[in-house]
């Protein structure tokens, strides 16, 4: 009869890992593929919390501001700021386009100026927003699978090794199944994760886009008519909304 410790360690992570090179390998990959997830989750969170903050600050610095120069000075945090950049575009824009009304504006026109400039800047702030959320994606789609594997390959390679050694009592399967079954599991535990912060951190995403594109729109009419929106800004982004975030 097999000693109870003997039984109990075939379940083990340790016996797991030495079963033999394919274990090792799709362990690897599982380890590497959560750190990765867990560390775009990190940075893409810490950079969501930026931008919020760079969001409320706009609402209330830029547009309580003397002028459209004076509330780009006031929006702090450089390049990381991008209300601060989508702000800098369109007044450098109009500028431009101003100072170069005899030849420009026979082409283009102010709005569509202004716009395909703001345009720009709104596309990047989308892309870098999205950027590493496919990482979350993948691994949220593979993981189990990448598990599951070396689940079935550990059940075959136990099974070739009971047939060969004539002996299919249930001590003998149990164990090295139960050990293969942990593959699946580790799989599901690095997916769901993945899975759940992606679906998270892409509802924060269109939070913050939102928001990058209703000051762009208050931003483009303001350059173009000449005046700051005031009360509409409120109306418009719906401050009771960003309260409930």
């Amino acid at each position: 009869m097999a000693d109870a410790a003997g039984m109990n360690r075939q379940f083990g992570i340790q016996d797991l890992w030495d079963s033999g090179p394919i274990s090792k390998t799709l362990l690897i990959i599982l380890g590497i593929m959560s750190l990765y997830s867990w560390y775009v989750i990190a940075t893409k969170l810490l950079d969501q919390n930026a931008m919020r903050k760079y969001a409320l600050d706009a609402e209330k610095d830029f547009w309580n501001a003397s002028s459209f120069k004076d509330g780009l000075a006031r929006l702090k945090g450089g390049d990381d700021n991008a209300f601060r950049g989508l702000a800098a575009d369109g007044l450098e824009s109009l500028e431009h386009h101003e100072r170069n009304k005899g030849r420009v504006t026979e082409n283009v026109d102010l709005h569509d100026w202004i716009t395909s400039h703001m345009q720009r800047r709104v596309d990047l702030i989308g892309s870098d927003l999205t950027g590493g959320m496919a990482v979350l994606a993948s691994v949220g789609a593979t993981a189990p699978f990448v598990g599951l594997l070396g689940t079935v390959l550990g059940i075959l390679n136990a099974l070739t090794s009971i047939a060969m050694s004539g002996n299919a009592s249930i001590e003998m399967v149990a164990g090295p199944v139960g050990e293969a079954l942990w593959m699946t599991a580790i799989g599901l535990g690095v997916a769901i994760p993945a899975v759940i912060c992606f679906n998270w951190l892409t509802r924060r995403n269109k939070f913050i886009l939102d928001r990058v594109n209703y000051f762009a729109h208050d931003l483009h009419q303001a350059l173009i008519s000449g005046a700051r929106v005031s009360a509409a800004v409120k109306a418009a982004v719906g401050a009771p909304s960003a309260a409930k975030k």
